[in-house]
């Protein structure tokens, strides 16, 4: 199990526990987490179900949309490879 598996985890259980105790402050209380936290993930698992726990990185999708092409890329590094 990673550490990201153990975080989800952690995340449902805080889920599952403020249901049990129907409420939210001494869930959050017993499990560490602010208000503001418990109603992101319960946001994010309502919305992307078991998924939405996992964290997820922020970033590019694909390629810099500033990125040089691929023909003229490898023409700058043959000619870097010439002059050393």
């Amino acid at each position: 199990m990673t550490s990201k598996d153990k975080i989800a985890r952690r995340k449902l259980s805080l889920l599952e526990l403020a249901s049990e105790l129907s409420n939210v402050s001494k869930a959050c209380k017993v499990m560490g987490y602010s208000r503001q936290q418990f109603h992101e993930i319960r946001r994010n698992f309502q919305t992307y179900g078991a998924e939405g726990l996992v964290d997820r990185l922020p970033g590019a999708k694909g390629p810099h949309p500033d990125r040089v092409p691929a023909k003229i890329e490898q023409a700058t590094l043959a000619a870097k490879v010439l002059i050393d």
